[in-house]
Order: C-alpha cells, then sequence, then structure tokens
C-alpha cells in the first residue's frame, strides 16, 4: 500500500501526520512549491517527493495517486493522521480486499476541541482504495473519490487538526465559496432568494438539532454558524456573477 499526499508549506502538521503510517510500503508527497520544511521533513520519512504545480484539487490528488508504486493507496492531508485504532483496522486488512475502496469517520478539531457531532462528525471519508476500480474527481474544490466497486466502512477515526484560528479558518471558506460559485455558474444553475433563505435554515437545523451539534458546546455552535453562513455566502456569489453577466 502506497500513502499518498499533496502538500504546499505543511512543515507544522507533516511529521505527525507521516508518523501515524510508518508502515505503509511507500510514501508518495506531490509538492506544489513549499517554501518551508515541508521538503526535508517528507524526505526525512523516505518519502518519493514529486514537484508538481498546482491543477486544482481533484487534478492534483489524482496526480498524486498515480505516482504511486502500489495499487491500493491511501491518501491523505499533510493536517491528517490515523488514529492508533484505524491504523490497526489498515494494517490487518488482507492483501487482496474485495471492496474497492474503504470508508472511515474522520473527526475534525475547530477552537480546541475535536468535534463528535453535527457537521463536523462522522463525517465519513472515503480515502483508502484500489486505484484499477477508483479515481479522483476533477472538480477544483470538494473533490471526491468515484469508485467502479462495494465500498465497506472501517471504525477507526482519522483525526483532523489544522491548526487554523477562525480569522485563517474563514478566509479558507471565502475562496471555497468563490470556487463552489463558479463551478455552479459554469453549470448555468441559477438562483433566488428562497435559496438564500432557506437553505442556511434547514442546514443548521439538519446538523445543529437533529445531528445534535449543540453538543459539541460552542465550538459546535460556532462550525455550524460558519457553515451556514458558507451556504448563504455561496448563493450570494451566484447571484452576483449572473448580475455581472447580464451587464456585459
Amino acid at each position: 500500500m502506497s500513502i499518498v499526499l499533496i502538500t504546499k508549506n505543511a512543515a507544522q502538521q507533516l511529521a505527525s501526520c507521516l508518523e501515524s503510517c510508518r508502515f505503509a510500503d511507500e510514501i508518495v508527497v506531490v509538492d506544489s512549491g513549499s517554501t518551508d520544511d515541508t521538503v526535508s521533513i517528507a524526505k526525512s520519512y523516505n518519502a518519493k517527493v514529486i514537484h508538481q504545480d498546482w491543477l486544482g484539487f481533484g487534478p492534483q490528488k489524482q496526480f498524486a495517486v498515480r505516482q504511486a508504486r502500489h495499487d491500493w493507496v491511501l491518501c491523505l492531508d499533510a493536517d491528517e493522521w490515523l488514529s492508533p485504532e484505524l491504523a490497526m483496522e489498515i494494517k490487518a486488512l488482507p492483501n487482496n480486499p474485495q471492496p474497492a475502496a474503504y470508508r472511515f469517520p474522520r473527526s475534525n478539531k475547530f477552537m480546541g476541541r475535536f468535534l463528535r457531532h453535527g457537521e463536523g462528525y462522522p463525517d465519513l471519508s472515503l480515502r483508502l482504495f484500489d486505484r484499477r476500480r477508483a479515481r479522483w474527481s476533477d472538480h477544483a474544490v470538494h473533490e471526491y473519490v468515484i469508485v467502479d466497486g462495494p465500498v465497506e466502512n472501517l471504525r477507526g477515526d482519522l483525526m483532523h487538526e489544522s491548526g487554523e484560528d477562525i480569522a485563517l479558518y474563514l478566509s479558507k471558506q471565502n475562496r471555497y465559496t468563490d470556487l463552489q460559485a463558479q463551478a455552479l455558474f459554469a453549470r448555468g444553475k441559477k438562483v433566488g432568494w428562497p435559496k438564500l433563505v432557506f437553505s442556511p435554515l434547514l442546514r443548521f437545523l439538519k446538523f445543529y438539532l437533529l445531528r445534535q451539534g449543540f453538543r459539541d458546546g460552542v465550538p459546535g455552535l460556532v462550525h455550524i454558524s460558519i457553515g451556514c453562513f458558507n451556504s448563504y455566502i455561496k448563493y450570494a456569489k451566484l447571484i452576483e456573477l449572473h448580475r455581472l453577466e447580464n451587464k456585459q
């Protein structure tokens, strides 16, 4: 099995990630121009480091998958690491598993707390797959794995700790909503005021109440509030793109 990562200036988190998966037969790191110690840290774990200019999340990850020596690949982000339970489950898998892919819960740390409810958990993530039967989508953001075959679940957690403060988190979400609005615009999607109003409201009801995000305290409330705002602002940006088009 090959561990596959894409990186840029990930020196603060990378060692924890690579330390959790030392059992892998190969580590592949595709870097898009780090100016910190990312590359040297990766090489200290005997990783194969390849430079590739940024292609967008989906294409960049698929490029990285193609560089692996083994058909079974585990795709991680530099700010993620395997819990001991998940690492043991993966190591115990047979050499030629029947499923085409495996997914597992991801526990996201926000405002100093690993979220266990709401939108932050279980956040099922499909990251371990046979590249002969699965591949990354070509989306520039919110990419996902397309699988041709059965998928099974593992129980251990993938831990996610970005280390971002709220200001940096909001800056990233602003970029994501730009990309989401542009993708919807390219597909000809149009929305009106009902989508602006009800999409955030329904999202809050689903994740804060039905999925019990309130049990994560203030971090849970802030997390879902930002998610609801993202839903609102994504569609606001889409409306703006159409209005700009009409003025031309």
